[in-house]
């Protein structure tokens, strides 16, 4: 099953587009919360990540920090699982 991704961000800040672009290449389904377009979410976001930069990325209700930590997990073979794709991905090879 997939999970639920959450993605705090700004359009044109480099780290969530990195981020987003992984996410996209992974095919994955993700709410982006546009904090220019919504800037009462920013506090929510921080209450919930104790961090004020963006992006800041939820897996699963899971805080899973931002794009440097999204990438460690790829780069680690582990994102996969957390993001509910991994089997999906093993049957299609």
């Amino acid at each position: 099953m997939a999970a639920e991704v959450v993605v705090y961000s700004t359009a044109r800040c480099p780290y969530c587009i990195r981020a987003r672009a992984l996410l996209d290449r992974k095919g994955v389904s993700y709410e982006d919360i546009h904090l220019e377009q919504q800037p009462e979410r920013r506090q929510e976001m921080e209450r919930l990540s104790n961090r004020r930069t963006v992006p800041q990325i939820f897996i699963d209700s899971t805080h899973i920090g931002g794009s440097d930590e999204l990438h460690e997990l790829e780069y680690a073979g582990k994102l996969d699982g957390l993001l509910g794709i991994a089997n999906t991905q093993k049957a299609d090879k």
